[in-house]
């Protein structure tokens, strides 16, 4: 009797063992799950992170902000400084910009058809591709200027200073191409070009 006592003690302690070995491992699973889990959710962070960043760096880089087009049309800007701006594409249409100045500004493909420039200065201003049809020049101060590609069908230029100013492929009257080759003298300090050759004065 004694000996079976024994035996189911013995059973009955290996079952013990067995289950606490069982809900032990368990428990390890279960800690080994919960640890992935956390691995796991840190390294969605950082490669989240990463991700992100270089997704900045590219916008930054790759796509470098540019000049905002802004609109002045028809507004009264006299004595306005936009001298260093880069106002690529912006419209100054029949504004008024009577003695503004604009030295050294970027004026590519810039607007300013109808408007009122006189005494304007234009000093090494970049004009290229610019609309200046029916513009009013008078004594604009245009000294090394580049008006390449510049449209300016009906623009008046009466008195202004063109000293190495770049007119090659401007589109200009011919009366007026005429009275600025009595002015034209210098040499273009950024393209090296006569002011008189890119007016194909004789």
């Amino acid at each position: 009797m004694n000996f079976m006592n024994s035996r189911l003690s013995d059973a009955c302690g290996g079952l013990r063992l067995r289950i606490t070995g069982s809900k032990l491992n368990s428990s390890r699973t279960e800690l080994g799950r919960k640890k992935y889990k956390t691995d796991h959710k840190i390294w969605a962070s950082i490669l989240s992170l990463f991700l992100w960043g270089i997704v900045g760096i590219t916008a930054t880089v790759g796509f470098a902000p540019t000049a905002l087009a802004l609109e002045y049309n028809k507004e009264i800007l006299v004595d306005a400084d936009f001298s260093g701006r880069d106002l690529t594409d912006s419209s100054f249409t029949k504004a008024n910009l009577r003695q503004s100045n604009f030295s050294h500004a970027n004026l590519q493909g810039v607007s300013f058809f109808a408007a009122n420039l006189e005494s304007v200065n234009l000093e090494g201003a970049d004009l290229r591709n610019a609309t200046l049809d029916s513009a009013r020049l008078v004594r604009a101060n245009l000294t090394n200027a580049l008006l390449e590609g510049a449209f300016a069908a009906n623009a008046r230029f009466d008195g202004a200073i063109i000293d190495g100013a770049d007119f090659t492929d401007t589109l200009l009257r011919s009366d007026e191409q005429k009275k600025l080759c009595k002015l034209a003298k210098g040499t273009n300090p950024i393209t090296g070009r006569d002011t008189r050759d890119t007016l194909f004065c004789p």
